[in-house]
């Protein structure tokens, strides 16, 4: 029996909700600045199509967020969530000190709803990340609405951070 009568629609941000590109640039480096590169999403301009799609998932499904961003970006990040008019939800995020790759961050979190809750879909932009909740059983749908830089593309592989 599931704890909530309304199915979650799960929403990454990165490349999903919000438009990475302008800030991209600091994975390029060695090392990574990681602390410029979260600093600057404050000022990532929204993805239509992502935008959208959670405002109509927001009808039938209750919308929750789970994203890379470390819970030091918290803040900013429910800022901009409420700036773009993204409707309310619950905010899942990676703890300050785990480096371990998204696909395991993200489908832990997922595994950990599903005890309780149905999941309707999951929109994620990052490959990997798809592939392994769609081999877990969960529906995907894929944000490819986004130009992914290459520098963030290898970053979602190698360290999984966002």
């Amino acid at each position: 029996m599931r704890e909530h009568s309304r199915p979650l629609a799960v929403f990454d941000l990165d490349g999903t909700l919000a438009d990475t590109a302008h800030r991209a640039h600091f994975l390029e480096s060695r090392p990574r600045d990681w602390s410029a590169f979260f600093a600057a999403a404050p000022d990532d301009p929204p993805l239509a199509e992502g935008v959208a799609l959670a405002r109509e998932s927001a009808g039938e499904c209750e919308v929750l967020y789970l994203t890379g961003r470390p819970e030091r970006c918290r803040r900013d990040t429910v800022d901009w969530l409420a700036a773009q008019g993204l409707p309310d939800g619950r905010l899942l995020m990676r703890r300050n000190d785990d480096r371990r790759p998204a696909r395991r961050t993200k489908l832990e979190a997922l595994e950990r709803l599903r005890r309780t809750r149905d999941i309707r879909v999951f929109v994620d932009d990052d490959e990997l990340v798809c592939d392994a909740a769609r081999r877990a059983g969960i529906r995907v749908v894929r944000a490819g609405w986004a130009v992914t830089p290459a520098a963030l593309r290898d970053a979602q592989g190698r360290t999984g951070r966002t």
